[in-house]
């Protein structure tokens, strides 16, 4: 592909590495393909003190490509430091070392909440899914929570979650604050747009659309009733040059980022 012109993944990983900066300090799950390719890209172009954590375990680390799996040592590579466990992690975490992380659910719904648990009663399930892992804790503890889907559609973002495995903004308004958790969800990066949160009631807003994407589209893609800004909606910034040079020849050489995405 030449520069100038760029894919979906390609914008998805740019407009997220864009919004962080050199006070991030972030770690990553698992199938997080497009959140770690932003961190690379991030610390090697505008944010070269941000902290990651490779699988929660390698401290600035520099993999020459990221192979299948975003849990994998394979990723690990040129590190700075390695944790002794896993279990070291959660010290960092809980207390305030860490700051960033991403979720991707099953479901999503308007308050940045996710589901990775259960589609269906909980007892009785229509689909059991792997589970939310840390997201129960980790939802409480860092204050910079930011969410990405490479499918937006009604099944994602939905009204009501079946199961809150993770908390965003909770019941929305100040329900976060009241319950003594700092921060919350940042941003939503999909494949049709760009999503904040309403500083009021904490419920998802269009931030920009992307190019040939139109408000109607992402209206029918969407389970709730989206916030629209004030005036006339932005269309996402276009990747630059570099940054799809450094995220093709240097983050991600073999496109592992496209595992994310269903054919």
């Amino acid at each position: 592909m030449n520069p100038g012109t760029y894919s979906i993944d390609e914008l998805m990983v740019v407009t997220l590495a864009r919004a962080f900066d050199n006070t991030t300090r972030a770690f990553n799950g698992a199938v997080s393909f497009i959140p770690v390719c932003a961190y690379l890209l991030a610390r090697k172009t505008h944010a070269p003190e941000l902290v990651w954590a490779a699988s929660s375990i390698a401290i600035d680390a520099e993999p020459a490509q990221l192979g299948e799996s975003t849990l994998s040592d394979s990723i690990w590579d040129g590190a700075a430091m390695l944790a002794n466990s896993p279990f070291d992690f959660w010290a960092y975490a809980q207390g305030g070392h860490y700051n960033t992380f991403a979720f991707r659910g099953a479901q999503i719904d308007r308050f940045g909440n996710v589901n990775n648990s259960v589609i269906g009663p909980y007892d009785t399930p229509k689909v059991r899914l792997p589970g939310g892992g840390g997201m129960a804790d980790l939802g409480c503890m860092i204050p910079r929570i930011y969410l990405w889907s490479t499918t937006h559609n009604p099944r994602i973002f939905v009204e009501k979650l079946d199961f809150r495995s993770g908390i965003g903004w909770g019941d929305g308004g100040n329900h976060r604050a009241d319950l003594g958790l700092p921060g919350g969800p940042q941003l939503c990066v999909t494949n049709l747009c760009v999503m904040d949160f309403n500083l009021e009631s904490r419920s998802m807003q269009i931030r920009s659309l992307h190019p040939g994407v139109s408000l109607d589209q992402v209206r029918e893609a969407t389970g709730f009733e989206l916030v629209l800004p004030d005036g006339e909606i932005a269309i996402t910034d276009a990747p630059l040059d570099e940054e799809l040079r450094i995220l093709r020849e240097e983050v991600d050489p073999t496109s592992e980022r496209l595992r994310e995405f269903t054919p």
